[in-house]
């Protein structure tokens, strides 16, 4: 028998059936008017060839419960729907991608920000071991608890005049050495 020459309602009778030759040829000669349509659309050959083959594989596997009435259209509603879900399927996944950058980002800014605020912390906490004892206990009273120079100097017994030379010495030492923090890590940032 040659298939070419048959009719569409007469190939999808035989492919009602189970005829293979009958699939073959409804394949051969709506494959590639599919095809073209689909990349036109799709703007991807890789993407419409695998929506063809979608198209034709559902078409065989329920061969036997379709009604078609016309072959084209049928075809051709199906490319539709498969466009449809495939354009879809892209923006769904374009607008995830978005979303999960802008979140994701802040969420890696805010991060990174919390290990460089511990970091930091880190660094003043070693510059302030590093202080001669009288020097960091002043410093301590005066800049992380809150005292005023006077409160220190009856607190401690200890001339105000000397509780400011202190507090100079201690920020002075602290800028020195957080000068050197800063630095390096200046420098690693640079070198990513």
């Amino acid at each position: 028998m040659e298939y070419a020459s048959l009719s569409d309602s007469l190939l999808v009778k035989l492919l009602k059936i189970g005829d293979e030759a009958s699939f073959r040829e409804i394949y051969n000669r709506y494959w590639y008017i599919l095809f073209n349509t689909a990349k036109r659309k799709l703007y991807s050959p890789e993407i419409a060839e695998e929506l063809i083959q979608d198209i034709f594989t559902d078409l065989w596997a329920r061969k036997e419960s379709l009604e078609i009435d016309h072959l084209k259209s049928y075809l051709f509603g199906a490319l539709k729907f498969q466009v449809f879900n495939q354009i879809r399927s892209r923006l769904v996944q374009e607008a995830y991608e978005k979303y999960s950058l802008t979140n994701y980002s802040a969420h890696d800014r805010h991060t990174e920000n919390l290990l460089a605020y511990e970091d930091l912390f880190n660094a003043i906490e070693n510059a302030i071991k590093q202080l001669p004892e009288k020097t960091r206990s002043i410093f301590r009273l005066n800049r992380l608890e809150n005292h005023s120079v006077k409160e220190i100097s009856v607190l401690l017994h200890i001339p105000e005049r000397t509780i400011e030379y202190h507090l100079t010495q201690a920020l002075r030492l602290l800028r020195n050495y957080l000068k050197e923090f800063v630095s390096l890590s200046v420098a690693f940032l640079v070198s990513f």
